[in-house]
C-alpha cells in the first residue's frame, strides 16, 4: 500500500527550503562586514595594478 501524505504540510515544507535556500544565497552576500568588503576590493584593485604596471609593450 502507498503512504498517505497531507499536501498541506508538504507545501509548507517545499515553502520553507525554497526560503532557506533564499537565506543562505543572503548570508553569503550580506556576509561580511563592509570595511572587509571595501578592503578586499582594493586589494584586487591594487594587484590589477601591479600587474599592469609590469607588462612589456609590444611593439607594432
Amino acid at each position: 500500500m502507498t503512504e498517505i501524505v497531507n499536501l498541506k504540510s508538504v507545501r509548507k515544507a517545499k515553502a520553507r527550503h525554497a526560503k532557506e535556500v533564499v537565506a543562505e544565497a543572503n548570508r553569503a552576500k550580506h556576509g561580511i562586514k563592509k570595511s572587509a568588503h571595501n578592503l578586499a576590493k582594493k586589494r584586487a584593485e591594487k594587484e590589477a595594478h601591479n600587474m599592469n604596471l609590469h607588462k612589456l609593450d609590444k611593439g607594432d
